[in-house]
């Protein structure tokens, strides 16, 4: 079960920032390499996001899988949604969808 304060402090994060990445590390130095991945596509589509380094908070760590009930990181979210980690988000910009997104949430980027 979910720490209250930390579901809290997941729910504000997400819901201030329209672009939230939850990864290992941070962008500068990614801690494993789905989260490189992960800040790769969103620096390719020069998308202004929050990075959120889950290794400095244990109770994050665990807290922001139990919040989305997703197993793995890193974890997109986009206007307070979850999309799903690196893979998902490989396919997403790999079809257009990503972009599409972005485009219809009124979140700025280019699609070089």
């Amino acid at each position: 079960m979910i720490n209250p304060a930390v579901a809290e402090r997941i729910r504000s994060e997400i819901l201030v920032h329209d672009v939230v990445l939850y990864m290992k590390g941070t962008p500068v130095f990614p801690q494993c390499g789905f989260s490189a991945q992960a800040v790769q596509i969103l620096e390719m589509l020069r998308v202004n996001y929050r990075a959120i380094d889950v290794l400095a908070d244990p109770g994050l760590q665990q807290g922001i899988r139990d919040f989305s009930d997703w197993p793995t990181l890193p974890q997109l979210y986009i206007k307070g949604e979850f999309m799903g980690g690196c893979d998902i988000m490989r396919e997403m910009v790999q079809a257009g969808e990503l972009q599409q997104l972005l485009a219809e949430k009124g979140i700025p980027f280019e699609d070089r």
